[in-house]
Protein backbone atom coordinates (compact mmCIF):
# COMPACT_ATOMS: atom_id res chain seq x y z
CA UNK A 1 0.00 0.00 0.00
CA UNK A 2 1.37 3.20 -0.96
CA UNK A 3 0.31 6.79 -0.78
CA UNK A 4 1.36 9.47 -3.10
CA UNK A 5 1.22 13.09 -2.07
CA UNK A 6 1.96 16.08 -4.18
CA UNK A 7 3.59 18.95 -2.47
CA UNK A 8 4.35 22.40 -3.65
CA UNK A 9 2.96 24.43 -6.50
CA UNK A 10 4.38 22.37 -9.26
CA UNK A 11 2.25 20.14 -11.41
CA UNK A 12 -1.46 19.65 -10.78
CA UNK A 13 -3.28 20.68 -7.65
CA UNK A 14 -5.93 18.68 -5.81
CA UNK A 15 -7.60 21.84 -4.61
CA UNK A 16 -10.81 22.72 -6.39
CA UNK A 17 -13.15 25.64 -5.98
CA UNK A 18 -15.98 24.68 -3.69
CA UNK A 19 -19.17 24.72 -5.71
CA UNK A 20 -21.60 24.11 -2.84
CA UNK A 21 -23.30 26.91 -0.95
CA UNK A 22 -23.61 26.58 2.79
CA UNK A 23 -27.23 27.64 3.41
CA UNK A 24 -27.19 27.22 7.20
CA UNK A 25 -26.17 30.86 7.92
CA UNK A 26 -28.77 32.07 5.42
CA UNK A 27 -31.49 30.03 7.13
CA UNK A 28 -30.39 31.35 10.53
CA UNK A 29 -30.59 34.95 9.34
CA UNK A 30 -34.01 34.41 7.76
CA UNK A 31 -35.38 32.88 10.97
CA UNK A 32 -34.09 35.81 13.03
CA UNK A 33 -35.68 38.28 10.59
CA UNK A 34 -38.96 36.35 10.70
CA UNK A 35 -39.02 36.53 14.49
CA UNK A 36 -38.25 40.26 14.42
CA UNK A 37 -41.10 40.92 11.98
CA UNK A 38 -43.50 38.75 13.96
CA UNK A 39 -42.73 40.71 17.12
CA UNK A 40 -42.86 44.18 15.56
CA UNK A 41 -45.88 43.74 13.24
CA UNK A 42 -48.51 44.07 16.00
CA UNK A 43 -46.80 47.25 17.20
CA UNK A 44 -47.26 48.93 13.81
CA UNK A 45 -51.04 49.17 14.22
CA UNK A 46 -51.13 52.33 16.26
CA UNK A 47 -53.83 54.87 16.46
CA UNK A 48 -56.54 56.35 18.59
CA UNK A 49 -59.30 54.00 19.74
CA UNK A 50 -62.77 55.11 18.60
CA UNK A 51 -66.06 53.30 18.10
CA UNK A 52 -67.10 54.27 14.57
CA UNK A 53 -70.78 54.37 13.71
CA UNK A 54 -72.07 51.77 11.25
CA UNK A 55 -73.24 52.90 7.83
CA UNK A 56 -73.71 51.43 4.41
CA UNK A 57 -71.62 53.48 2.00
CA UNK A 58 -69.24 52.82 -0.84
CA UNK A 59 -65.54 53.11 0.05
CA UNK A 60 -63.80 56.33 -0.95
CA UNK A 61 -61.05 56.07 -3.55
CA UNK A 62 -57.94 58.21 -3.38
CA UNK A 63 -54.68 58.26 -5.34
CA UNK A 64 -52.70 59.63 -2.39
CA UNK A 65 -52.54 58.62 1.23
CA UNK A 66 -55.27 60.54 3.08
CA UNK A 67 -54.80 62.31 6.38
CA UNK A 68 -57.00 61.00 9.20
CA UNK A 69 -58.36 63.44 11.79
CA UNK A 70 -60.11 61.79 14.73
CA UNK A 71 -62.63 63.42 17.06
CA UNK A 72 -62.72 61.48 20.32
CA UNK A 73 -65.79 61.01 22.51
CA UNK A 74 -64.54 63.66 24.96
CA UNK A 75 -64.05 66.22 22.14
CA UNK A 76 -60.26 65.92 21.88
CA UNK A 77 -58.76 65.93 18.37
CA UNK A 78 -56.05 63.68 16.97
CA UNK A 79 -54.17 63.88 13.68
CA UNK A 80 -53.24 60.30 12.78
CA UNK A 81 -52.29 59.05 16.27
CA UNK A 82 -51.17 62.30 17.95
CA UNK A 83 -53.55 64.22 20.19
CA UNK A 84 -53.51 67.97 19.45
CA UNK A 85 -55.42 70.95 20.74
CA UNK A 86 -58.34 72.38 18.77
CA UNK A 87 -56.49 75.70 18.54
CA UNK A 88 -53.48 74.12 16.82
CA UNK A 89 -55.52 72.14 14.24
CA UNK A 90 -55.51 75.01 11.72
CA UNK A 91 -51.73 75.49 12.00
CA UNK A 92 -51.00 71.77 11.65
CA UNK A 93 -53.29 71.33 8.63
CA UNK A 94 -51.89 74.43 6.93
CA UNK A 95 -48.34 73.13 7.42
CA UNK A 96 -49.28 69.70 6.05
CA UNK A 97 -51.06 71.26 3.05
CA UNK A 98 -47.89 73.11 2.03
CA UNK A 99 -46.44 69.74 1.01
CA UNK A 100 -49.72 68.30 -0.33
CA UNK A 101 -52.10 71.00 -1.60
CA UNK A 102 -54.72 68.51 -2.84
CA UNK A 103 -54.82 66.75 0.51
CA UNK A 104 -57.78 64.47 1.21
CA UNK A 105 -58.78 64.35 4.87
CA UNK A 106 -60.85 61.63 6.50
CA UNK A 107 -62.67 62.56 9.69
CA UNK A 108 -63.32 59.79 12.18
CA UNK A 109 -65.65 60.37 15.10
CA UNK A 110 -66.57 58.10 17.96
CA UNK A 111 -70.26 57.21 17.76
CA UNK A 112 -70.77 58.91 21.12
CA UNK A 113 -69.06 62.12 19.98
CA UNK A 114 -71.48 65.06 19.84
CA UNK A 115 -72.35 66.03 16.27
CA UNK A 116 -71.35 69.62 16.98
CA UNK A 117 -67.77 68.60 17.82
CA UNK A 118 -67.39 66.79 14.50
CA UNK A 119 -68.89 69.73 12.60
CA UNK A 120 -66.54 72.20 14.34
CA UNK A 121 -63.56 70.10 13.21
CA UNK A 122 -64.92 69.96 9.66
CA UNK A 123 -65.41 73.75 9.69
CA UNK A 124 -61.82 74.22 10.87
CA UNK A 125 -60.63 71.97 8.06
CA UNK A 126 -62.59 74.01 5.52
CA UNK A 127 -61.10 77.25 6.89
CA UNK A 128 -57.66 75.66 6.54
CA UNK A 129 -58.32 75.17 2.82
CA UNK A 130 -59.16 71.46 2.81
CA UNK A 131 -61.88 70.88 0.23
CA UNK A 132 -61.95 67.08 0.14
CA UNK A 133 -63.26 65.65 3.41
CA UNK A 134 -64.59 62.15 3.93
CA UNK A 135 -66.31 60.71 6.97
CA UNK A 136 -65.09 57.31 8.14
CA UNK A 137 -67.60 54.70 9.26
CA UNK A 138 -67.61 50.98 9.96
CA UNK A 139 -69.50 48.99 7.33
CA UNK A 140 -72.82 47.54 8.48
CA UNK A 141 -72.70 43.82 8.99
Amino acid sequence: MGMSMQMGNGGGSDRHAMSEINVTPLVDIMLVLLIIFMVTAPLLNQGVEVNLPNASADPLRSDTEPLVVTVLADGRIAIEDKIISAASLDDKITAIRKNAPELTVYVRGDETTPYGDVMRVMAQLQQSGVHQVGLVTDPES
